[in-house]
């Protein structure tokens, strides 16, 4: 792992709603100490509306994200490879650091549900932030 900077690749299928949010919230709370990207292996058209509005509540606009698709090479530039519980298949690299967060599907989804998978998002992307980039003492 890039001890100044690591890299945190977030992956769902459609790169729609769980990964944007995991990205955005990282983004966030990391700001410049971490690299972030995300993306889908079959990537959708946009993302998910209610994720959206959602984000935007907390001033985490992110109506400029394009759904990306999920390649050898964002693996490789990532340090950490987070996927969403979604049996999604990343390209193997040897020597990456590889997680599953069981996180519920925000697809279809009433607005206060999708608010507690933000909030479960929230709370995995600051301990992984803590872990990744500790706070001086």
């Amino acid at each position: 792992m890039t001890a100044e900077r690591p890299s945190v690749l977030f992956s769902c299928v459609h790169n729609a709603g769980r990964s944007v949010a995991a990205a955005a919230l990282l983004r966030h709370h990391g700001g410049d100490r971490v690299d972030v990207r995300s993306a889908g292996s079959r990537p959708g058209t946009g993302v998910n509306p209610v994720v959206a509005q959602v984000l935007a509540e907390r001033g985490l606009p992110v109506t400029d994200h394009t759904p990306t698709k999920l390649g050898h090479e964002l693996v490789e530039a990532a340090d950490v490879v987070v996927t969403m519980s979604c049996g999604e298949t990343c390209p193997y690299v040897p020597g990456k650091r590889y997680e599953d967060w069981p996180v519920d599907d925000p697809k279809g989804q009433d607005l206060d549900t999708v608010r507690r998978i933000v909030d479960d998002l929230d709370a995995r992307v600051r301990a992984l932030l803590a872990e990744l980039v500790p706070s001086p003492s």
